[in-house]
């Protein structure tokens, strides 16, 4: 597919838009003929910066996405809010720490059993996803997160994943909190749950 660079913004921009679903770059130039897209994604993301829709990327996925001081106006002024137990919390901090991650070692993790249920309700969320089977007498199915969790939660990557310093220097991380991230994270403490669970109930949707 022979087109000029300005072109190429545009067709990379149409696609996005019809798109029902974010689009990784090596998707995005399958459907536009193998074109090299990469510059034509930042010029794009540029453009939209100042705008009231931002074009962002989430877990190698990019997708159009309001501008987050505009999200209020978007909202329905009745919104049901997805609430998490803490047992969900706690295994959605997990698998986000750990990944990917079998149901026995996060029960191994949390030290008590885990309701198949707790899964399922993460998976229902869109936030935890099926991996593979781990190479292991029994196979057991391994879990991770998905781009949809990424996105609610506004990372790039797990990377971005907050440590246990980070929380305490923003005030959002109390002692009770600070010692239920040891329990659970072991060496690799994080914020995810304490952020989602803070009122012990889970978290809402931010819709």
């Amino acid at each position: 597919m022979s087109t000029s660079p300005d072109d190429l913004v545009r067709a990379v921009e149409a696609t996005l838009f019809a798109a029902e679903q974010p689009m990784t770059a090596d998707q995005i130039s399958a459907h536009l003929g193998d074109a090299d897209v990469r510059a034509a994604l930042a010029e794009l993301q540029r453009h939209y910066a100042e705008r009231g829709v931002h074009l962002v990327e989430r877990g190698k996925r990019w997708h159009f996405q309001t501008a987050p001081d505009l999200a209020y106006l978007l909202r329905r002024e009745k919104e049901e809010a997805r609430r998490l137990s803490r047992a969900a919390t706690e295994v959605l901090a997990i698998v986000a720490y750990h990944e990917p991650v079998s149901r026995a070692e996060i029960e191994a993790i949390r030290g008590v059993q885990t309701a198949k249920g707790t899964l399922d309700v993460l998976m229902e969320a869109g936030w935890v996803r099926v991996a593979g089977r781990r190479e292991v007498p029994g196979r057991p199915v391994i879990y991770a997160t998905t781009p949809e969790f990424l996105a609610h939660f506004g990372l790039s990557s797990l990377k971005e994943l907050p440590g246990v310093d980070e929380l305490r220097a923003a005030g959002l991380l109390d002692p009770v909190d600070d010692e239920m991230i040891g329990d659970i994270l072991g060496p690799e403490p994080g914020s995810g749950e304490v952020e989602m669970g803070h009122d012990d109930d889970g978290v809402a949707s931010s819709g």
